[in-house]
């Protein structure tokens, strides 16, 4: 029983595809947080020039 899994744990340290499969989803997970983050900013950006360009345009400091 021992000598198998210690056969079993060498061979798990000597594959890299699972270690690769977690590291190309722990990118991913990263690329999604840092996309989401940049593109909530942005509109949040849009949104404050949006509203000063309406008010401009209408002469209030109300919104539109």
């Amino acid at each position: 029983m021992r000598k198998s899994l210690m056969k079993m744990l060498r061979s798990f340290r000597r594959n890299d595809e699972g270690v690769t499969l977690v590291e190309y989803g722990v990118a991913l997970i990263l690329a999604v947080a840092v996309g989401a983050t940049v593109i909530g900013n942005m509109g949040t950006k849009v949104t404050g020039q949006m509203d000063k360009a309406c008010n401009a345009m209408t002469g209030t400091t109300t919104g539109c």
